[in-house]
Order: structure tokens, then C-alpha cells, then sequence
């Protein structure tokens, strides 16, 4: 069998084939080498700052810093509410080992509250705004210097001092001031509704209530922050840079310690509230509301038992009784109800009616008695507010008719909130037919007007709308809206606040101003007026009306009140009063209710002498005076307090005898 011939190679065609495969694959080498360069020039040059951002991140953190809180002033420059050191234990967690072990240790060597690991662990679970979550707060310097000198063993722990709010005069200034507390999620929710949040990045507390939430925007500043280097485990190593925070403004107001203090005294421990006012300008000069509570509980948070207390408290200490305190006016409105008479032409100066202690409707069998059993004989408009003639006012409402009254009255501030600078106020009610047929579905009856005429029946009020209403009786019809705030910020940059007026009461009879005032004057000069006593011998002129409330039906058919020793504390009458003086130029316009004590002229009436005294006083009789009722107000605690104790015992032996009864009852059977 011949062999298989072998082919000759065509090494041209080989060596061809090769160099179009090389220099293909050198065209691929060197397209890949052109993407990779151009890769490495944007990552390089092209797009070098946003990588070197990217890569600082890692090591570089934004933080912000919370401003200072400006601080709170009385127009004296008193200081209200202060800025204090505190030291917190805070905690990073994701750097703690066995958390809650660690946590229950410190607890331990820190000698803290029994629930302060179950508080910790009831923040990490809420929505946290900061990456450390405070275990312990307001430590003592003891407990500082103990866990400084164990801190290494502590990685993710850390003690923090800053600033916290103080309220040095505790329940004094409480329902004014208001407080701050912990920002919460509705507070959240406002800030960013208000595309505020990011001010408040680094912030914990927020005002809740009274000034401290009215001026939030002044009082809480601007956020600042700092550049810090930060090793692996999150602990800053230098700050690199830092934009300082802009503190909060100071705010002076217009109120005067000294009758905040005196009219604390003066209140004692009886429930009520007082406003002094400035009458031409509208400025608070007080107001104090009693029972309170101190502020400082609500900075860090209250705990559950003492905000129970606060609310199981049947005295109510957490209602601002000045601004949402809704009393009966009683007699303190005849004079408005007087004026309104005066202008309509229903009366005159000199129309005189004669009260024979009582009135009586036609073809109705009942009749509305004057709290003087026989009467005040002939009576006109200036002698019935002096005396408080229920009579002549019952007759006076029943001619204006309640449609009149109920318009006039909500022109002089009644029934609507007057626009102080605190958000809790309550506009109360001034009643018409409307409201009635709304609220009951029932007609407006005329013994109804009659029960308004003195002040009594729907109508409440508050002790603020009191002392408004009363301003623009002695400054012939100006509506001035009162203000708490005085001005803010220090030096040239100070600015005082502006007066905002609302449209005057101009009436066709000019002369019926003086007309009532001179009856108010009765008040306090007239040898039968209501207010005699309390401003016999006073240095100076004034004006003012009485009131007493009735809470409850109590008279009998002679219309004789029992002994208020004999009455139920919570059905004893309230005391209201308004006042002003001097007479011939107001300057200060004071209005007070003060529940549960009896009448006004007996009990309302000698606290504004006293705090009228202490406004004309020299500084060194002022001093005087507020030493001494000092005095006396420590003791009269003092003896409520030793008074409590003694119910107190006595509530616990009783129920220690029930429980020993039943146990023994239980063991007959």
C-alpha cells in the first residue's frame, strides 16, 4: 500500500494569520488600557472631591450643638428662669458589650434609682434623634468623680455636662412662666410641619407651656455645629472645625416680683387667682394662680407617681386659674351692666327705683331677692353698685333685655379670649339666646336675664377678662390687649414690645364713665359701701366692686344665708373683686376670685388694699411689708401643713380600725 503524502506548511499564510491575531489583540489591550485610564483620570481628577468627601465620611462627622436657652427676666431684671450646669451618663449602645449587664452594674456602683434601667430601655425603644441615649441624668459630683475613675472599663459610656432650665421660684411663677420639657413626637411632628426640625437638631427641650412655649422662637436660638475626627469606634479624636450655636434672646416681662410674692402671701392657701394690670398700657403686673406646682419636675420628665398626684389633686394646681379659671362674675359686672344702661337711655344718673329687698316679674309668683333682707330703700345707678344693690339690677337687666347685654358685654372683652401672650386661656361664656337653644334646646326665659343682671346663672368669666374689662371702664373705653412680655434681647439690640389696641367703646354719653366710676369710688368712701372697711385710712384714691358669687342654692325662704362655718367648704360662696386707682388717674387696675370663703367685700377686698399699699409704697416700706408677710405666709403653711398631717393620721388609723374589724369579723365566721 503506498504512503500517505504529507502537505507542504504555507508558513506565509501562518506568519500572516499571526500578525492580524497580535495586532487585533494589542488593539484590545490598548482600548482596555484607554478605558482604564480614563477610568482612573475621573476618579482621580474629574471627580476627586466628591471621592475625598466620601472617603472623609468615614472618619468625619457633622454634629450639631444646641444653643443656649435665652433667659427670662421680671421688668426689674429679677432673674426667672435660669440656664444650670448638669452631668448626664449617656451611652452609645452598639459599643456596649452586654448592654443591660453593664447597665444594672452601674446602676449599682452609681447607687441610682431602682427604675433606671427599665427608663433607659424604654428610650432606645422610641424613635431616637440622637445616637447616645441617656441612661442617668442630673448626677451628683460624687458620682462623677466615681465613674471617672472607672471610665476605661466603660467603652460607649460617657459622662456629658450642658445647660438645663431652672425655675429658681418654683410654684411662683409657674403658671405664667410655663416650662420646658422633652421634645416629644407631637412636638416632632409641629417642628417639621413648621420646617423648623433641623434647628433643632441637637436640642432635648422644648417650652410646653405659658412663656417658655409663647416665645419659643426667641427663647431657643439657632443651631450650631462641629467638624470632628473620629477614630474606629466612634470616639472623637479633634474637632477640625466649629460654627458656634447663636444663643437664645432674653426676655424681660412686665411682671413685678415683688407682687407676684405679695399676692402669693396675701392668697395664702386659699384657691383662687389675682391680675394686676397696668391701666394705660396693658401690662401684667401679676398674675398668680393658686394652688401651683413646681416647674423643675417637668424639665427632665415627671415621673408617673408625681403627675398622678398632680392630677388626682382635687385643687386642680395644674389650671391656670388667672387666664382659665371660669367664675360667675357676680356683683363685679354691675357697674359694665350700669354703663350699659347709662347708653342705651334705659336709665339716667338720677332715675332711682325704690327695693324693698326684693323684685318680682309680672304675673310671676316668684320673687328675686336683694342679699339685704329689707332692702336698700330708694336706690340710683351710683348708690346700687356701691351698696351692690341686686334689685336695681334685676329691674336694669329686665329693660336692657339679654340680646343687649350679651352684645355689649362681648364688646368689652366677655365670652372671647383677650389675646394675652400665653396660650392657655379660656374665653369662658357669656350666654344669649343662641347659645342656649344650641347647648340645652330649650327658650331663653326672663328669670334668666335677671340671674345675669347680678352676674350669676351661665355667665362665667375669667379673672383676666375681669381686670381687661375693668381697664377700659376707668380709661373711658379703651381695649388695650394685656401682655406678659416687656421686651427682649440686651443693650442696642433691646427692643420693648408695641401696644395693640383694638377698635375703642365710644359711647353717645360721654359723661356715663364718670358716672360709674363715681359709683365704684362709692364703693370704698360711702359709708354703706361694700369696700368701706378694707380701704379705711388708704393714702391714696380708688374705686373698685365687690362680688359673691353663689355656688350653691343655700337661702331659704327668708333669703338668710347660714353661717359659712355651717356650709360645705366646696358650697361656700366665691369672693370676686375689681378695683383701681388712683381715681382721678388709674394707673393700676387689680381684679381677683378666690373660691370658696364667702363675700367679696370681707375677703376679696382687703387683699387689694394690701397690694394697692405695696404699688404707692416707697422701696423701704415695700421691703418691709413683703418681709413681714413672709412671715406670716411660712407660718400659715406650716400649720396647713401640721393640719394635712393630722387628717392624714387620722384617715390612716380609721382605715386601720376598718381593717381590724374586718379581720375580725372574718375570724367569727
Amino acid at each position: 500500500m503506498p504512503k500517505k503524502r504529507v502537505a507542504i506548511r504555507n508558513h506565509q499564510a501562518e506568519a500572516a494569520l499571526f500578525s492580524r491575531r497580535a495586532v487585533v489583540t494589542l488593539g484590545i489591550v490598548f482600548v482596555v488600557f484607554l478605558v482604564l485610564l480614563n477610568n482612573l483620570y475621573t476618579l482621580q481628577v474629574k471627580n476627586f472631591q466628591e471621592f475625598q468627601t466620601r472617603s472623609n465620611s468615614n472618619r468625619i462627622m457633622v454634629l450639631p450643638v444646641a444653643p443656649n436657652r435665652g433667659l427670662i427676666y421680671d421688668r426689674n431684671g429679677v432673674l426667672l428662669a435660669d440656664n444650670i450646669p448638669v452631668y448626664s451618663l449617656e451611652v452609645l449602645p452598639t459599643e456596649v458589650h452586654d448592654l443591660r449587664a453593664t447597665l444594672e452594674e452601674l446602676q449599682t456602683i452609681l447607687e441610682l434609682d431602682a427604675n433606671v434601667v427599665d427608663d433607659f430601655y424604654q428610650r432606645l425603644r422610641q424613635a431616637r434623634r440622637f445616637p447616645q441615649v441617656t441612661f442617668a441624668e442630673q448626677l451628683t459630683e460624687d458620682q462623677v468623680a466615681r465613674f471617672a475613675s472607672i471610665q476605661h472599663r466603660y467603652p460607649g459610656i460617657n459622662v456629658e455636662g450642658r445647660l438645663q432650665r431652672f425655675y429658681p421660684h418654683r410654684e411662683l411663677f409657674t403658671h405664667a412662666l410655663g416650662y420646658v420639657g422633652r421634645i416629644n413626637q407631637q412636638d416632632v411632628a409641629r417642628l417639621r410641619q413648621q420646617e423648623i426640625y433641623a434647628n433643632y437638631a441637637a436640642t432635648r427641650n422644648i417650652g410646653k407651656l405659658g412663656i417658655e412655649r409663647y416665645y419659643e422662637n426667641l427663647l431657643h436660638g439657632q443651631v450650631g455645629y462641629q467638624t470632628v475626627e473620629v477614630n474606629n469606634r466612634g470616639r472623637v479624636v479633634r474637632t477640625l472645625d466649629f460654627t458656634p450655636p447663636q444663643p437664645g434672646q432674653d426676655i424681660y416681662l412686665e411682671v413685678d416680683i415683688g407682687m407676684q410674692q405679695l399676692a402669693q402671701y396675701q392668697l395664702g392657701t386659699r384657691r383662687g387667682a389675682i391680675v394686676i394690670l397696668d391701666a394705660n398700657n396693658g401690662a401684667v403686673l401679676a398674675l398668680y394662680s393658686n394652688p401651683g406646682y413646681d416647674p423643675n419636675l417637668f424639665v427632665n420628665g415627671i415621673s408617673s407617681a408625681d403627675y398622678r398626684e398632680l392630677l388626682n389633686n382635687p385643687a386642680n394646681p395644674l389650671i391656670n386659674r388667672a387666664t382659665q379659671g371660669r367664675y360667675p362674675p357676680a356683683s363685679t359686672i354691675k357697674p359694665h351692666l350700669g354703663l350699659l344702661g347709662l347708653e342705651q337711655g334705659v336709665i339716667t344718673a338720677e332715675t332711682r327705683i325704690w327695693d324693698p329687698g326684693w323684685y318680682q316679674l309680672e304675673g310671676v309668683s316668684r320673687r328675686f331677692r336683694d342679699w339685704r333682707q329689707h332692702g336698700h330703700g330708694w336706690v340710683n345707678v351710683t348708690k346700687a353698685i356701691a351698696e351692690s344693690c341686686n334689685t336695681f339690677y334685676y329691674d336694669l337687666s329686665h329693660k336692657l333685655g339679654i340680646d343687649e347685654i350679651s352684645s355689649f358685654m362681648r364688646r368689652m372683652g366677655f365670652g372671647e379670649r383677650t389675646g394675652i401672650d400665653i396660650a392657655e386661656e379660656s374665653p369662658a361664656l357669656m350666654p344669649d339666646r343662641g347659645w342656649k337653644r344650641a347647648r340645652f334646646n330649650e327658650p331663653w326665659y326672663q328669670g334668666e336675664t335677671l340671674s345675669v343682671g347680678i352676674g350669676q346663672s351661665f355667665w362665667t368669666v375669667t379673672p383676666l377678662q375681669l381686670a381687661t374689662s375693668t381697664s377700659v371702664l376707668v380709661t373711658n373705653g379703651r381695649r388695650i390687649q394685656p401682655s406678659l412680655l416687656h421686651a427682649v434681647g440686651e443693650g442696642e439690640q433691646r427692643t420693648t414690645r408695641e401696644l395693640i389696641e383694638q377698635e375703642p367703646i365710644v359711647l353717645r354719653n360721654p359723661q356715663a364713665w364718670q358716672t360709674i366710676r363715681r359709683g365704684m369710688e362709692m364703693t370704698h368712701t360711702d359709708q354703706h359701701g361694700t369696700a368701706r372697711n378694707a380701704f379705711r385710712g388708704a393714702t391714696y384714691t380708688s374705686g373698685g366692686k365687690t362680688g359673691t358669687a353663689q355656688v350653691a342654692a343655700l337661702s331659704d325662704e327668708t333669703n338668710e344665708r347660714p353661717d359659712i362655718e355651717d356650709v360645705a367648704e366646696h358650697l361656700r360662696d366665691n369672693a370676686t373683686y375689681i378695683g383701681y386707682a388712683p381715681a382721678d388717674k388709674p394707673e393700676i387696675v387689680i381684679a381677683m376670685a378666690i373660691e370658696n370663703v364667702g363675700g367679696g367685700g370681707r375677703n376679696a377686698a382687703p387683699i387689694a388694699r394690701a397690694l394697692m399699699d405695696y404699688y404707692f409704697a416707697d422701696e423701704e416700706s415695700r421691703q418691709a411689708l413683703l418681709k413681714a408677710q413672709a412671715e406670716n405666709y411660712r407660718q400659715l403653711l406650716a400649720e396647713a401643713e401640721e393640719r394635712a398631717a393630722a387628717r392624714a393620721q387620722a384617715r390612716a388609723a380609721a382605715e386601720q380600725e376598718a381593717n381590724r374589724r374586718q379581720a375580725q369579723d372574718d375570724a367569727n365566721h
